[in-house]
């Protein structure tokens, strides 16, 4: 789940939740909570009947709202943001090259390439194409979407490289050679399937795949982890590690750090906990943090980020707190931490990154950036902060060179300001920037601004919102409000030329909710909303629709709502609990049967997230499932449900039921449409994403007048 966050006031703002008969009481749970479910049969995703029922529904969807010169002319300007040639190339070093992939038009599946600094800095740099995912699928007569390289260091010579069929999470893995420039016959070579693999030197590497029968978690990730040698089959690779299938999934990795050379091999739980051990003469030593602190090791240091309070050696350390020790040390039994990182009420880490002497830190005060450089000096840490984003923006390391060097790459960003690439040397070369994206909108006539609404409960919840610098505050506003709010995942300032084209440009205020759930106030403000307290994310996002509505933004008939994932179970949850608040929701890859939900493709991954709907947790579950909320006398407000076939994450099936089981109620303005490929995301290419993009951007926009 991601894909790498909310607010609500159940108060009287213009109407009141007693006033609207068809409104759903939040936290109660009517409608069909009985077990028999008529539309299991779509639960077969690629089935004939099933998929019949997709092409039917995609047709009339596609009649409705991707024809005519509106939908084309969207397609095509949020083609030519998604296809531009002026994209920032964005890179990361390996060795004395830069790398990035790249899709444009003449390369839809895009091309693996990279080049040098100095030519990078040019305003046209010249670059050595290593492997052209077009070309390979013609060769191949296949579909391949490229998923990531991992290369062996120091030399970067071979790569493993990850491919997948359909743009779904499992890939085939590749060996390929970066001097050549192609595959390597007879090198590493794996089926498709969820695997996880990482060099140990040039002839072994370690790896957790489908091994058969038993060898996949409940969560569909490898159980097993195993180090293969090159020239032998894969059935004779030695056991590592072998976790329980309720695990999240076992993976084992190599730091070839010189002269810091390590193994280790993680444990997930779930996805908050987790056991890390160092492989240290095929034994394994607990590296022994609390299992929901997150632990790693960096040359001589041991860093750990705490998510829940921690007494240690008569130390308590808080939650989101970032610690750092003495790797040796640590395993010798000291506990005498140094706190690089304490948060506060408006404070979180959002993120840190190595260079080679130096540690940057990216802390977040009330969703807006801030960096501070660290460096580790005997006895202490110096710390010394760096040039911040502008107001209501977001700056971060996009990447460093923690082996050889203090280089770093910034990446500076905002709703109405084009994405910049800053390159710097820490202590050497002040940060400068060496690209920039051009302006795909007018951003002149807009104007940002941050909100705080009270919540039910009355947690002070923040919201941004981009609108017209003339904006009129009579209701009238077509509003688009988007959340996450799940996974400590934080919705931070950033600029969408497609939103800008599709949305700001026709006269839309777009709106992001920063709810609880996310992460934006580091670990609490995550765990506020977890398994019993799901609800509370659900208030925050009413709450910030009750104040746009309040505040005159927009009105109930203007104020539209999306979201993807887990975002699309706040989407359904906004359906089924606070129809009256919406006059149309995307509801995008989203999770919507929870009381099925554990069991449908990678689900079980999620229970720390939700509960197990198998257990007394049902109880408190079923009052955020929206699938078993939805009745025939609700009164709801046109919905799209998009999803793809190919997604092995959450999978099409949820959106397909909920989608067929509102139709067979006979509601109305039940739309749905799945895409083909492209898995737990827009499409496979350019060209699929900018479809989906304008068929729910027309139909918010046609459904809101």
């Amino acid at each position: 789940m991601s894909s790498k966050t909310f607010s609500w006031l159940t108060l009287a703002l213009g109407v009141t939740l007693a006033g609207m008969t068809h409104a759903q009481t939040p936290g109660s749970a009517p409608g069909d909570t009985s077990p028999k479910d008529d539309f299991l049969w779509l639960e077969d995703i690629h089935g004939a009947k099933p998929m019949a029922w997709v092409k039917q529904q995609n047709a009339l969807t596609a009649a409705r709202f991707a024809t005519g010169e509106s939908f084309t002319q969207d397609r095509e300007r949020i083609l030519q943001v998604l296809d531009s040639d002026e994209h920032i190339p964005y890179v990361n070093r390996m060795g004395k090259y830069l790398y990035n992939f790249w899709r444009d038009k003449m390369h839809p599946r895009g091309v693996w390439r990279r080049t040098t600094l100095e030519e990078y800095r040019k305003a046209s740099p010249t670059w050595d194409v290593l492997l052209d995912v077009d070309a390979l699928n013609q060769a191949e007569g296949k579909r391949w979407v490229f998923k990531g390289a991992q290369c062996l260091k120091p030399a970067y010579e071979r790569c493993l490289l990850s491919l997948s069929p359909d743009g779904g999470d499992a890939v085939t893995v590749r060996e390929f050679d970066l001097v050549h420039k192609r595959f390597v016959e007879g090198g590493f070579e794996l089926p498709v399937a969820k695997t996880e693999v990482d060099w140990i030197d040039r002839d072994t590497i370690y790896v957790g795949t489908d091994f058969g029968p038993g060898s996949m978690t409940d969560s569909s990730y490898p159980r097993i982890a195993k180090a293969w040698k090159r020239g032998t089959p894969l059935a004779s690779a030695t056991l590592v590690h072998e976790g329980k299938r309720t695990d999240l999934a076992v993976s084992a990795y190599h730091d070839n750090t010189p002269g810091f050379e390590r193994d280790f091999v993680s444990v997930a739980k779930d996805f908050f906990h987790s056991e890390l051990y160092q492989r240290r003469d095929g034994k394994l030593l607990k590296i022994d943090v609390p299992d929901d602190a997150t632990a790693v090791a960096h040359r001589e240091w041991l860093l750990v980020e705490t998510r829940s309070p921690w007494t240690t050696d008569g130390n308590t350390y808080p939650s989101g707190a970032l610690l750092a020790i003495g790797f040796d040390d640590f395993m010798a039994g000291k506990r005498d931490f140094t706190v690089l990182f304490r948060p506060d009420a408006h404070t979180s880490l959002a993120s840190y990154s190595w260079t080679r002497h130096h540690l940057i830190i990216d802390v977040l005060h009330d969703v807006s950036s801030r960096l501070e450089v660290l460096t580790p000096r005997p006895g202490s840490w110096q710390r010394e902060p760096m040039a911040g984003a502008p107001k209501l923006s977001t700056v971060s390391v996009v990447d460093t060179d923690p082996d050889t060097s203090d280089e770093y790459w910034l990446g500076v960003t905002g709703f109405l300001t084009p994405s910049s690439l800053q390159y710097g040397i820490l202590g050497s070369a002040p940060a400068q920037t060496v690209k920039r994206e051009p302006a795909f909108f007018d951003a002149s006539n807009f104007t940002v601004s941050q909100h705080f609404v009270t919540s039910k409960d009355g947690t002070r919840v923040p919201y941004f919102q981009i609108a017209p610098k003339a904006l009129k505050l009579d209701g009238s506003n077509r509003t688009l409000l988007y959340g996450y709010g799940g996974f400590e995942v934080s919705l931070q300032p950033t600029y969408s030329g497609s939103i800008g084209r599709a949305w700001l440009e026709r006269g839309g205020v777009y709106v992001i909710a920063n709810i609880r759930g996310g992460g934006e106030y580091g670990p609490a403000w995550h765990q506020a909303a977890l398994k019993a307290k799901r609800l509370r994310a659900y208030e925050d996002f009413a709450a910030v629709a009750q104040d746009l509505i309040h505040r005159g933004v927009t009105s109930p008939k203007h104020l539209g709502a999306e979201g993807g994932s887990n975002g699309g179970l706040l989407m359904g949850n906004m359906l089924t609990l606070y129809p009256q608040l919406f006059g149309a929701i995307a509801c995008e890859v989203p999770l919507l049967d929870m009381k099925r939900y554990s069991h449908l493709s990678a689900g079980a991954s999620w229970m720390a997230e939700y509960g197990n709907p198998d257990t007394a947790d049902w109880d408190f579950i079923r009052t955020f499932s929206p699938y078993q909320n939805v009745r025939k006398d609700g009164h709801y407000p046109p919905v799209l449900f998009y999803t793809t076939t190919s997604d092995d994450r959450v999978g099409p099936v949820q959106a397909r039921k909920m989608a067929a089981k509102m139709q067979a109620m006979g509601l109305p303005n039940v739309w749905f449409y799945e895409n083909l490929e492209g898995g737990h995301g827009a499409g496979a290419d350019n060209k699929q994403a900018a479809y989906m993009h304008a068929l729910a951007y027309g139909f918010l926009w046609d459904q809101l007048k």
